[in-house]
Parts: structure tokens; sequence; C-alpha cells
């Protein structure tokens, strides 16, 4: 079985598979050339966008800068919008609904490390170089989602519809649908209801 087929599939994979690695390599080229780009070249980074996920709704848009894994392995849907400094580690699959608003600073984080140090530390490759074992656990987060700001989000973790993570939030258990949740660890704070409406202009 290849690295990659052990690594989405959340088994313990050796990072260092030559496959793996060009992977990676694509996924930070193609964020180079996007976080490097002007406002201007919306059309850009439009294509960049389609190139890096591995799949992706009519509109989306991330506020450079933005940073990836491997990019194929994150899905989002219709209108996505991410601020500045996205980052994603999409070792095990990532899947994000439509409608979801990600602040800045947020990390949506799948790579797990054992928690043992003779199973997580380097260990010395045939070729010379070094190498880790580690796993992955997939992330779901449903549609009308909104992370705010410095969110942190870790592997094994779905997040329900329509529900909102307050700043600052480290979830490391699923979050239920339509609630307010907040804290590390994130918890359920209350949940949100037609008292929370606004009075949005001529609607």
């Amino acid at each position: 079985m290849r690295e990659y087929e052990k690594m989405v599939r959340g088994e313990i994979y050796n990072p260092s598979d030559d496959e793996l690695t060009s992977m990676r390599k694509h996924a930070r080229e193609l964020t180079y050339e996007y976080n490097h780009s002007t406002e201007d070249e919306q059309g850009k980074r439009q294509k960049l966008l389609r190139e890096l996920f591995g799949g992706c709704g009519k509109f989306i848009y991330c506020e450079p800068p933005i940073r990836f894994d491997y990019g194929k392995n994150t899905s989002v849907g219709e209108n996505f919008f991410s601020n500045f400094n996205l980052v994603i580690l999409d070792c095990a699959p990532v899947r994000i609904g439509k409608q979801c608003f990600i602040g800045p600073n947020v990390s949506i984080v799948t790579p797990v490390h054992p928690l043992l140090a003779c199973d997580r530390n380097m260990r010395s490759a045939p070729n010379g170089g070094k190498f880790d074992y580690e796993y992955a656990k997939p992330i779901t987060i449903g549609d009308n989602v909104w992370l705010a700001s410095n969110v942190v989000v870790c592997g094994g973790v779905t997040i329900g519809s329509d529900s909102v993570i307050g700043a600052g939030s480290v979830v490391t258990h699923d979050i239920p649908s339509g609630v307010l949740a907040a804290g590390n660890p994130c918890r359920v704070i209350r949940p949100l209801s037609e008292q929370d409406k606004l009075q949005i202009p001529n609607e």
C-alpha cells in the first residue's frame, strides 16, 4: 500500500515518502504563487485555488497568505471565505461545507503525533535522511459555519452546520449544529436562536 493511502486512511505512515514529499512541494509552489499575487490578479488566484483544492464551489475567496500540506485533500463548498493566515494541514481529508466563513489566523490540523517519545522521535532512513511516523484524523465542518479568529480545529473533529466557534477556541471534540461554542477546550455555550437575528437592511 502506498504511503499516501495509509495517510488518508488514518494509519501510521512515513511522511518522508518520495510521493508525499513531491505532493507537498507542489502545494507549496501553488501557495507561494498565490501568496505573492496581487489584488488585481483575481483570475489567477481563482485558477490557483482550483488547482490547489481537491474540490470547491463556484465562488471562493481566500485572503493571502494561505498554507496547506497537500491541498488536494481539502474540499470547500460554495461561497467559502477565509481571512489572513489560513493554515490547513490536510494529511487526512478536510471537508468544509457551503457558506463557511473563516477568520484570521485559523488552523485546521489533521496530523497526530504519537504521545510516547519512543514512537514519535526522528528515525534514520536507509538513504541517510530523517523521518518520523505520524497519523492523521479527518475533519468535517458543516454548512454555514463561522470560525472566528485564532481558532484551532484538531483532527477527528466534526463541527455541525449553522454553528459559530468563538475567537481563540481550540476544538478538540465534536460540536453539534446550531450552537455558539468557545473556549479551550471548546465547549457549547448556548444554542443559537431567532433572538440572535439582526435587522438586515432591505430584508
